[in-house]
């Protein structure tokens, strides 16, 4: 079918102009074709890759090594054939060759490379060399000659990244901007321009650690929520194909107040360490530490703790801690939270063969959580053979899952606590 040519016939919203409108069944689906980069977790969080007119915002701290990523990700591409660039306004030409060595690899010195924080110029760069994949390092040091405003500002934020999405789009690029984030761990500048990019990439990680996370909050092209798993060594990132036994390798064993949970980030499980340490206050009032959990969370299931289970806590300092520097968003881990708690207030530790997931309600009962059934494979193949879980979940597990795996199903938060700690 042709597409249909509709006239505005001189209105003044329309300026006379004709337009040629198509039928979805009609638009090529090869234009919005990917490019698997080779490196898995960041092919994961992408949903498979970048795709052609796609725009990915990449957020995170400073150092944690969101360029470093990016100039591996170019350089796996131009290994692949595919036509890099990448525009730096934060680095000198040379700083950025010293960083790119120790990387590695012939691929590297195909990327077509320009400082510049002009936007003009960064457009007629991308035109000269008609790059497949692009990577703008960062969009707040960009600017546009024809504003006033100062760089970084909201205006030459919107005009920067509009007009580089433009020219996205017109031309097939898959373009990567990288992005400053705030204090507060958000990414700098108005809201809109998340809305205006197609993908939002958080690469997090506590830099103490070697562990990172690139995280999808966003994708148009692919499922959200996620994750990649790197770690950082001499030379680079490197991948982490099996992120649950690395996080559980120092797990201490007969340790009160450590527990493994099952959670889901995206559609990939993970088996984490939740650690928790109960101690008398000395010190004035009781304090509420939390790393890796949100520290209103650890608030409610202490009140629940105190009225539904009996445990008197309201004067004990309390911390509590995800191992490797993860950070853990779902209630699946109130759960193991909860009894990691109950553990170290009773200086009692659980089985070292133990996992445990669930939400907790505010009445101390257990609620289901989704992926039940993917949570419990992920501890069979780790060598876990005991599961505390919600009862709900219980009934949705097939015989296959099920096998090889003693499953004990929890109707409230004493009852778990009891299963787990005896």
């Amino acid at each position: 079918m042709k597409p249909t040519t509709v006239s505005s016939r001189g209105s003044p919203q329309g300026g006379g102009r004709t337009l040629k409108l198509e039928r979805i069944a009609d638009v090529r689906a090869d234009d919005a074709r990917r490019y698997p980069t080779g490196i898995g977790e960041l092919d994961r969080a992408l949903g498979g890759g970048p795709v052609a007119g796609g725009v990915i915002l990449l957020g995170g701290d400073p150092g944690i090594g969101k360029s470093t990523l990016m100039m591996q990700a170019l350089a796996a591409l131009a290994h692949r054939g595919h036509r890099a660039l990448y525009l730096t306004g934060e680095e000198s030409a040379a700083q950025v060759a010293l960083r790119t060595r120790r990387i590695g690899g012939e691929a590297i010195e195909s990327v077509q490379l320009l400082a510049t924080n002009s936007l003009e110029d960064a457009e007629v760069a991308i035109m000269q060399v008609e790059p497949d994949v692009v990577v703008v390092d960062s969009i707040q040091t960009v600017r546009a000659e024809e504003l006033s405003s100062p760089m970084g500002s909201v205006g030459q934020l919107r005009e920067a990244t509009s007009r580089l999405i433009d020219l996205a789009k017109r031309r097939h690029i898959a373009m990567f901007l990288i992005g400053h984030i705030t204090k507060e761990g958000t990414i700098a500048g108005p809201k809109v321009l998340e809305h205006l990019v197609d993908t939002v990439l958080s690469f997090e990680g506590d830099r103490s650690h070697a562990f990172r996370l690139i995280r999808a909050s966003k994708n148009r092209f692919g499922p959200a929520q996620e994750v990649g798993v790197f770690e950082m060594v001499r030379e680079g990132l490197r991948e982490v194909p099996d992120p649950s036994a690395l996080f559980l390798a120092e797990r201490p064993r007969n340790a009160s107040g450590s527990v493994v949970s099952a959670t889901a980030e995206g559609t990939r499980p993970l088996l984490v360490e939740v650690q928790a340490l109960v101690a008398p206050a000395v010190y004035g009032s009781a304090r509420r530490v939390a790393s890796g959990f949100d520290q209103h969370r650890l608030a409610i299931l202490l009140a629940v703790l105190e009225r539904k289970c009996g445990l008197q806590i309201g004067d004990h300092d309390v911390f509590a801690s995800l191992a490797g520097g993860m950070r853990v968003d779902e209630r699946a881990v109130d759960l193991a939270l909860a009894v990691a708690i109950a553990s170290s207030f009773r200086n009692q530790p659980s089985p070292a063969d133990l996992v445990i997931f669930g939400e907790v309600g505010l009445a101390g009962e257990v609620r289901s959580v989704p992926r039940a059934s993917q949570r419990v494979l992920e501890a069979k193949k780790l060598g876990f053979s005991t599961i505390v879980m919600p009862l709900l979940s219980t009934e949705q597990l097939s015989d296959y899952e099920r096998d090889g795996v003693r499953i004990l199903p929890a109707r409230t938060l004493e009852e778990a606590i009891d299963l787990a700690l005896g």
